[in-house]
């Protein structure tokens, strides 16, 4: 049984204006993503920025109510329900922010932060409290005295670290980690990754990761959803994606990987036009339409929902993009 299954999500929003700031158009930031994640699985989540992951996210863990689409999370309909009904349910699922200078409250030491989530939950003492939030500083690789401290006395990965810490406090099944390295330091960047992966092995966590840095995902995915325009076009296993690309944009997107040496040169796949606007996408292929495909015309008039090509390997079945 799968921890999370996301089911035909949407999330569109009002685009308002003129005098009375009436509707004017629907802004389509995610049109009909589906994916399911196991208990103590990865599942990286890449594409580019404005393509909708980090509004995936926040649907997931349900910041934004969706517009349709069910969220099946450890056998629970979460989709609909309120925040009320959400609280103890939040136990379970916890999300890391991309900018933990963002996410902590600069007027609340540490302790205070590392703390909430207990009294919103209304578990332990203040002394026990108090404890548990040292106890989550020492598991994350920090003193266990910064608990007396603020937010800005901390560098940004050692914050990043609290910001794990506090999504780790409920001891949850499911972290949704939102480009939780790419405000970060390169040479902190890997610290971070190898505690989020300890993490994953002491408690059984799964995770839903998304970052832009495709060998990042390579290091820490099971398999890799690959997103375009507000959907998902090709979804694998993360050795066979990156072995086997099938959908042209996937195969752009790792063609921009950096090669680490820099006398080796290799054929790159340039993406021309620009990204259409999810307030108006074309029908069809979005990824034809902006590459002007000869066959984009045809994709218009079929079903273009993932098609699976080898086991577990699924791709948006397009002319344009994929060669069946």
């Amino acid at each position: 049984m799968s921890l999370l299954t996301v089911q035909n999500l949407k999330m569109h929003f009002p685009v308002r204006g003129g005098v009375f700031y009436t509707t004017k158009a629907t802004c389509k930031a995610v049109d009909g993503v589906s994916f399911e994640l196991k208990a103590g699985e990865t599942l990286g989540l890449v594409g580019e920025s404005g393509c909708g992951k980090s509004t995936v996210a926040k649907s997931v863990v349900r910041l934004l109510k969706p517009t349709a689409g069910s969220i099946q999370f450890n056998g629970h309909d979460i989709s609909t329900k309120s925040q009320g009904q959400l609280r103890e349910l939040r136990r379970e699922l916890q999300m890391v922010f991309q900018d933990p200078a963002e996410s902590l409250n600069p007027r609340h030491t540490i302790g205070q932060i590392l703390e909430e989530p207990f009294i919103i939950q209304k578990m332990g003492t203040r002394a026990e409290r108090s404890e548990w939030a040292a106890e989550l500083l020492k598991r994350v690789g920090l003193p266990a005295d910064g608990v007396h401290k603020y937010p800005f006395e901390f560098s940004g990965g050692q914050r990043q670290r609290i910001g794990i810490a506090r999504a780790l406090a409920l001891k949850p099944k499911l972290i949704v980690c939102d480009e939780p390295v790419s405000a970060l330091d390169v040479s902190v960047q890997a610290q971070v990754l190898n505690l989020l992966l300890e993490l994953q092995r002491d408690f059984g966590l799964a995770y839903l990761f998304i970052a832009h840095d495709l060998s990042v995902v390579q290091h820490m995915s099971d398999r890799v959803a690959v997103m375009y325009l507000g959907k998902i076009v090709e979804m694998a296993p993360a050795a066979e994606l990156y072995k086997n690309p099938r959908h042209a944009y996937t195969k752009a997107l790792l063609d921009a990987i950096p090669i680490a040496d820099p006398t080796k040169r290799r054929e790159r796949q340039l993406l021309r036009g620009d990204v259409p606007s999810p307030i108006n996408p074309p029908a069809g292929c979005a990824f034809g339409h902006r590459m002007k495909h000869p066959k984009w015309e045809e994709s218009t008039k079929m079903d273009l929902s993932l098609k699976e090509l080898s086991p577990g390997h699924f791709v948006q079945a397009c002319p344009c993009c994929v060669d069946l």
